[in-house]
């Protein structure tokens, strides 16, 4: 089984860029994208054997998730079910047979960490949701979770301590989600592997020179660990600032 996530960074723009055809070449069972920035209705995409299921943020323009599936849910939910959290359109969560897949893009802290305090916040409910689901069922979590944990998933660590994505308190929250149960699918497989980096600034040449940050991820159940055959990252696929991750199961 194969699951895809990408930070997309606006989809109908991606779709330009050959978002199509990259996600049926990816043969993947599940694609989760992340900053859609689109409402209802804005967008009509053909992918032959793929459910969609979508969560539009409130704000025109922003935000927004959705998950394409060749597999029929057993469920399906929408956003926390916390009013504060759930206006920005950042989860989904399908219920399989054998585990929950949850895609989710986490609010970014914003320059001079002016959101960070609701990033807390949101870090706590969200850790609490995943905890929960993992006490039916194994769970996946996928997406843009805007955060470096650890200093090889970055280019230049010293100079962005404590920017946005890379403050001690983004990095203790994913250390605490960590230490919950979960596994990073991808420093699991590759614990040294350094330079692989999902994401670049439209600056300076960012991403021709490989100055990136690794902030998408595959979290996994520990229990999941048995089954995780692979964990990718895809920098030659170039529709957005992202790139997209996977992971591949076997059950």
């Amino acid at each position: 089984m194969k699951l895809v996530s990408w930070n997309v960074n606006g989809l109908r723009a991606c779709v330009g860029k050959g978002f199509t055809e990259f996600a049926l070449a990816s043969d993947a069972d599940c694609i989760c994208l992340q900053e859609t920035k689109l409402q209802a209705g804005q967008i009509s995409l053909e992918l032959p054997g793929y459910e969609q299921y979508w969560n539009y943020a409130e704000k025109k323009g922003y935000s927004g998730t959705a998950i394409f599936t060749r597999m029929h849910p057993l469920s399906v939910h929408i956003g926390l079910d916390i009013p504060r959290h759930d206006t920005e359109g950042r989860v989904i969560t399908l219920e399989f047979p054998d585990f929950y897949l949850v895609t989710v893009y986490t609010p970014n802290s914003q320059d001079g960490l002016k959101r960070l305090d609701y990033r807390m916040d949101w870090e706590d409910c969200f850790r609490a949701y995943l905890t929960e689901l993992d006490k039916k069922k194994p769970v996946a979590v996928c997406g843009d979770m805007n955060v470096a944990h650890q200093e090889i998933d970055l280019k230049n660590p010293d100079t962005n301590h404590m920017n946005a994505g890379f403050s001690d308190e983004e990095r203790g929250k994913m250390t605490e989600l960590l230490g919950s149960g979960f596994t990073d699918s991808f420093r699991y497989l590759y614990p040294d592997r350094r330079d692989a980096y999902s994401w670049w600034s439209y600056r300076a040449a960012a991403r021709a020179r490989n100055v990136g940050w690794r902030i998408d991820y595959f979290l996994l159940s520990d229990r999941l660990r048995p089954n995780l055959r692979d964990a990718a990252i895809y920098p030659e696929v170039t529709g957005s600032d992202h790139c997209p991750v996977s992971v591949t199961l076997e059950w």
